[in-house]
This record gives structure tokens, sequence and C-alpha cells, in this order.
């Protein structure tokens, strides 16, 4: 399920529900029960690395419109 981040306009605390999709955004009550409260909007971000120490590996060259002198 995934957790949502809310902030209370009130009081300024900052919670964070666990809730279903579909309720994402239904109203939310702050834990000291106020009910002005305000959805923030959260990111995810991911790191990868690429195994073995290698290097990545290089973009390739040409091709493409952008690289390859079709437009023109």
């Amino acid at each position: 399920m995934p957790s949502y981040a809310y902030r209370c306009r009130e009081c300024g605390d900052t919670f964070e529900m666990n809730r279903p999709m579909a309720e994402s955004s239904a109203p939310a009550a702050c834990p000291a029960g106020h009910g002005d409260t305000v959805k923030l909007l959260t990111t995810f971000g991911t790191v990868t690395r690429g195994g073995g120490g290698a290097s990545p590996a290089p973009a390739p060259a040409g091709g493409g419109c952008c690289g390859g002198g079709c437009c023109g």
C-alpha cells in the first residue's frame, strides 16, 4: 500500500499515511486532530550501479534525427 505525506496548515506538523491509491486525494486529518491539511508532493528515486567496476557503455553515435544529419 502506498504511503502519502501530508502537512497540517494549523500546526505545521508533517505526517505520512498508508492508504490505497483510490483514496490518495481523500482528506487526511492531522494526528493532533486538525482538519486543514495538504498532501505533499513526494518523489521516489533509485540508484543503480554497474557490476564489476566497469565503466558504463558509451552512448551510440549518429543515427536518428538528432545526430544523424537527417534534418535539413
